[in-house]
């Protein structure tokens, strides 16, 4: 219906202005103006009286009136009312309550809401019959339109079921006001994958709750600082969220884990999430030889769930496509597939999806060159940044705006690949080789030969650029390398050289059990921690595991 019509019909009806509150008696003697959805409600019916009929979410006292969160099966309404300052109005109203309202549509700091000039709750017999139409249409609104991926591609088709029930599942926490946390691996695919979650969902929340403030309250994206989810992650998840919960009346989070997830190291802080009644979805193409986290999620995305192999496809790679069912309308998101694609090296097992992906970059205006300067500046960042959400900072580096990001990364780009090139002459100075049986064992002694706290590229980044420039010059295809501190090992492994971190941890944990050995990652890149007074036991271990695994 047009608004215009309703400002028209409005003009000629004659409205009280009294403030005064009606009891549930002389409800009907009020002139009941034309009961509206909330989405038709906007700016144009300003001053204008209208009737809204919805369930109660959330109750906010303030120091003046009392907010009424208000959810018909169309949007979400903030409704304003005031007895004396800092007094609840309406106690016999609580929060899971259906009422019917008639109120005066106005602004409050540029958001759309209604003084209540008159409200009511609906009998339990219309109570359950409006919650069961809310949550019918509800359902109606969260469906996914199907639209093509950006690219042919047989895995995508095989994950399109599992994308289709998880952005359904999305959609309908941001109709139904759940907050939504968004965790993601802290390098440049899994801030690609978070990033490109973030570009969906946000604009959805803003448009649900008519609010720009919304985007803060009701959505979180932090980096992980493991590879995997952990229980320290969960731990702040769920203490913040009870918080909101006690403060503001939110509800508990639905959390997607994107390039994490999918191991057996994830499973204790899922569950404990769960046990806070925090939902989780997982986007990860990591392999994992015992699925453990499906039963205990809404919905697993994982190639090697459908008999894929997670090396042709990268979460970022994933996310791209998953953000354009959330979000059809998502915006900036096609040149993050390639970038994602190419840094983590996708193109050595899956080269035409990642061309693909690229070609589609480049007609976003992104040479291979700049999205490989962007990728680089997201490592340095991440480093810096730590735990951060740095959303604002993070948006520059993903563009926007455009020219902000080539100025940025023009600067930067440069400045750490020299430290990258110092990093990894470092590194590669002080790196020693042996054979075990056919496999290499490259180590190198990280709290001896890096600078301390600060130094980047980071540790395990370093480990990496060894180990990568130990088969670039001398061809070493069965290959692990291992940067060895005084409680942690970092491990970067070759698939030939049949290395599992998962199986190391077990094997250690089963022949040392006195170490405490902790860990994980995933098969070929992960990092173990231990007692130091169990170092050299842990490393002996170690070298006796790679030489049994390659013969």
């Amino acid at each position: 219906m047009k608004n215009k019509k309703f400002n028209n019909k409005f003009k000629k009806k004659d409205f009280s202005k009294s403030n005064k509150k009606f009891s549930k008696d002389n409800f009907k003697s009020f002139k009941d103006p034309e009961e509206i959805s909330i989405t038709e409600i906007n700016s144009d019916l300003t001053k204008q009286r209208v009737k809204v009929v919805g369930t109660v979410g959330k109750i906010v006292q303030t120091g003046g009136p009392t907010i009424f969160v208000v959810t018909d099966s169309s949007g979400t309404l903030s409704l304003k009312g005031f007895d004396k300052p800092g007094d609840r109005a309406y106690p016999e109203i609580n929060e899971g309550d259906s009422i019917k309202s008639i109120i005066e549509i106005g602004e409050y700091n540029g958001e759309i809401e209604g003084e209540i000039k008159k409200i009511e709750k609906l009998s339990e017999a219309d109570h359950k019959k409006l919650v069961k139409r809310i949550e019918a249409e509800q359902l109606k609104r969260a469906k996914v339109d199907e639209i093509p991926f950006l690219i042919k591609s047989p895995i995508l088709d095989k994950l399109r079921d599992k994308f289709i029930q998880a952005a359904t599942q999305i959609r309908l926490a941001i109709i139904q006001q759940r907050p939504l946390i968004v965790r993601h691996h802290n390098d440049t695919d899994g801030y690609s994958s978070g990033f490109a979650l973030e570009r969906a969902i946000l604009p959805l929340i803003i448009k649900e709750h008519g609010s720009d403030k919304a985007g803060w309250e009701f959505f979180l994206r932090a980096p992980c600082a493991a590879p995997f989810y952990e229980i320290d992650d969960s731990i702040r998840d769920a203490a913040q969220s009870l918080r909101n919960v006690a403060k503001f009346s939110n509800k508990m989070p639905l959390v997607i884990i994107a390039d994490n997830g999918s191991s057996p190291e994830d499973l204790m802080a899922i569950k404990h999430g769960k046990v806070h009644g925090m939902d989780f979805i997982v986007v990860d193409h990591h392999f994992s030889e015992e699925d453990v986290i499906s039963s205990e999620v809404l919905t697993h995305i994982n190639p090697f769930l459908v008999g894929e192999d997670g090396s042709h496809f990268s979460a970022g790679m994933l996310c791209t496509e998953f953000a354009r069912l959330i979000n059809k309308d998502v915006k900036n998101v096609t040149q993050i597939a390639g970038m994602a694609g190419l840094a983590d090296r996708i193109d050595l097992a899956n080269k035409k999806a990642v061309d693909d992906y690229i070609s589609l970059a480049k007609k976003e205006g992104y040479s291979n060159d700049l999205l490989g300067d962007i990728s680089t500046v997201i490592d340095f960042v991440s480093a810096k940044l730590r735990f951060m959400e740095a959303r604002e900072y993070i948006e520059v580096i993903f563009g926007e705006p455009r020219e902000k990001q080539k100025a940025l990364v023009g600067l930067m780009a440069p400045h750490i690949r020299k430290l990258e090139a110092k990093g990894l002459k470092i590194g590669v100075s002080a790196a020693k080789q042996e054979k075990l049986g056919t496999t290499t064992l490259q180590t190198i002694d990280i709290e001896n030969t890096f600078p301390g706290f600060g130094f980047y590229p980071k540790p395990g980044m370093c480990v990496g650029m060894v180990h990568d420039d130990l088969q670039k010059t001398k061809k070493t295809t069965n290959l692990v390398t291992a940067g060895i501190m005084n409680t942690a090992i970092t491990l970067r492994a070759t698939e030939e050289s049949n290395f599992s971190v998962h199986d190391l941890i077990s094997t250690i944990n089963k022949k040392l059990p006195e170490a405490f050995v902790d860990g994980g990652g995933h098969q070929f890149a992960g990092s173990i921690t231990f007692l130091p007074s169990k170092k050299e036991d842990v490393i002996k271990i170690l070298k006796e595991f790679i030489e049994g695994r390659g013969k």
